[in-house]
């Protein structure tokens, strides 16, 4: 598994019927600091990842071990939407840190 951003929705109206219903999100993969890292990818959602979140994602093989994409054509899909990452005791990344200085932001933005 690896962290990614998700960046971006995919829309298809056409789709190969093993991929019908499934939603496809762009992500970009990023490092422990939480800065872009590798190419830009289109993912299987299994989860209901939005756009702004911090995923983990497998690819290959294992991109279809999960109920939404087994014996499915995938090569990537979004397993988890992350609330906390800690390293070494330190926090590298926090969901509701990261929320609220957005509402924050969105708070000054409107005065």
């Amino acid at each position: 598994m690896k962290f990614a951003r998700v960046v971006g929705n995919v829309v298809a109206t056409r789709k190969e019927e093993k991929v019908r219903g499934r939603k496809f999100m762009v992500i970009q993969p990023v490092n422990l600091e939480m800065e872009p890292s590798g190419d830009v990818m289109v993912a299987v959602d299994a989860v209901g990842a939005g756009v702004g979140e911090l995923i983990l994602f497998a690819t290959g093989s294992t991109a279809r071990q999960t109920h939404l994409t087994e014996n499915r054509p995938t090569d990537c899909v979004i397993m988890a939407i992350v609330d906390l990452v800690d390293i070494d005791g330190e926090s590298a990344y926090d969901k509701s840190s990261e929320e609220k200085a957005a509402s924050a932001k969105a708070r000054q933005g409107s005065k």
